[in-house]
């Protein structure tokens, strides 16, 4: 997991480890190729596109790394349908959707279940 910007105003250091010095690791490392996923976009605009398809290609080709960048999913008529569900479930009365066994997560924290760090002496929010 590696980052390729700031989180935050421009006084907030970035975050680290950063994109291109961990493709110079890898490439120390023997990494031949790397496919690089932008966890944190859902679309490809300019930050993506640049930081990522620019700078981060470039680095892998001065590298003799093969890189290659994961699409977000923009307008990919199956994202765009969550969304919509996720509208519908918060508008009207339809059930609620969920992968896997644990079902839907709640809208609101059940009472006690986000409890502050051990030994902090704040009460459970």
């Amino acid at each position: 997991m590696v980052y390729q910007s700031r989180s935050g105003p421009p006084h907030i250091p970035w975050l680290e480890p950063d994109v291109n010095d961990h493709l110079e690791s890898l490439a120390a490392e023997g990494t031949k190729a790397v496919v690089v996923v932008p966890l944190g976009f859902t679309s490809d605009h300019m930050e993506v596109m640049f930081d990522l398809d620019t700078q981060g290609a470039e680095t892998a080709r001065g590298l003799d790394m093969a890189y290659r960048r994961v699409p977000t999913v923009g307008t990919d008529p199956r994202f765009i349908t969550m969304i919509r569900e996720l509208i519908e479930e918060q508008l009207h009365d339809h059930p609620r959707l969920a992968l896997g066994a644990d079902g839907p997560w709640p809208d609101t924290c059940p009472e006690g279940h986000c409890l502050p760090p051990a030994g902090t002496g704040r009460k459970p929010g």
